[in-house]
C-alpha cells in the first residue's frame, strides 16, 4: 500500500521517469527498515496515513502532506538531535528531483521540522500531521505498551537510569500542554486516553525491555 501511495503521489505531481521514482521509493524503504528501528518503521508511516484518511477532505494539500509523512523520519539516529533537520533536507533534495515547486517543497520541510516539538502550528495541514504522528499516545493500552517498548529498544545504547530520566522529562512535557492534540477531531478521539496512558507510563505501569546499566 505504501509503495503504491508514494508512486501515485509522485505521478500526480511530477514528470520524473519511473526509474527516478523507483529509486526514491527504495531509499525510503531501505531507511525505514534499517537495523535498530522498532517504532519508526514503514508501519508507522502506514499508521499516520490511516489516521489522516478520515480527515482528508480537510487537508489543503494532501500530496505535500504525504511527502512529509514519507520523509519525516527518513533520517533517524537516536544518538543525534538533528534528525528532523536532516530529514527535511533530504526531502527538499528528493522533491527537487520530482520538480515540485519551491513553495510546496518548503511547506513539506516546515511540516517535517514541526515534528521536533509537536506544538500548535499556524499551518492548518501541519496540525493534522503532527496530531496523526502522535496518535499512538491515545491508543489502547496494549498498543501503547508496545510503543513504549519499541522506543526503549531504539534507545538501547542508553543505560536505564539515563533513559528513564530523559523519557520522563519528554513525556511530562506533553502533560504540561493545554492540549496534546491541536485539531478537534484528534482531540476528541485521543486526548483523554493519551493523558491516561502517559500518566500510567510515568507510574511505571508498562514493563520495559531490560537494558544495560
Amino acid at each position: 500500500m505504501l509503495k503504491k501511495t508514494f508512486h501515485a503521489a509522485c505521478k500526480r505531481n511530477s514528470l520524473a521517469p519511473e526509474a527516478t521514482i523507483q529509486l526514491l521509493w527504495l531509499e525510503i524503504e531501505n531507511n525505514y527498515t534499517e537495523e535498530g528501528r522498532y517504532y519508526h518503521t514503514l508501519e508507522h508511516l502506514e499508521h499516520v496515513i490511516t489516521e489522516l484518511k478520515p480527515v482528508k477532505k480537510k487537508i489543503k494539500d494532501w500530496d505535500v502532506l504525504l511527502f512529509s509523512i514519507f520523509y519525516h523520519d527518513v533520517i533517524y539516529y537516536t544518538l543525534k538531535r538533528d534528525n528532523e533537520e536532516k530529514s527535511a533536507a533530504v526531502a527538499a533534495q528528493r522533491l527537487k528531483k520530482l520538480g515540485l515547486s519551491k513553495e510546496r517543497t518548503e511547506a513539506c520541510q516546515k511540516q517535517i521540522l514541526a515534528t521536533h516539538k509537536h506544538v500548535k502550528n499556524t499551518d492548518h495541514d501541519t496540525n493534522y500531521f503532527i496530531d496523526a504522528d502522535l496518535a499512538i499516545l491515545g491508543k489502547d493500552e496494549e498498543s501503547y505498551a508496545q510503543y513504549v517498548a519499541d522506543i526503549r529498544k531504539e534507545y538501547h545504547m542508553y543505560p536505564d537510569v539515563m533513559y528513564n530520566n530523559g523519557r520522563r522529562a519528554f513525556m511530562e512535557r506533553f502533560l504540561a500542554m493545554d492540549s496534546i492534540y491541536n485539531t478537534p477531531e484528534f482531540f476528541t478521539k485521543y486526548e483523554e486516553a493519551a493523558r491516561k496512558n502517559i500518566e500510567n507510563e510515568l507510574k511505571g505501569k508498562f514493563e520495559l525491555p531490560k537494558m544495560a546499566d
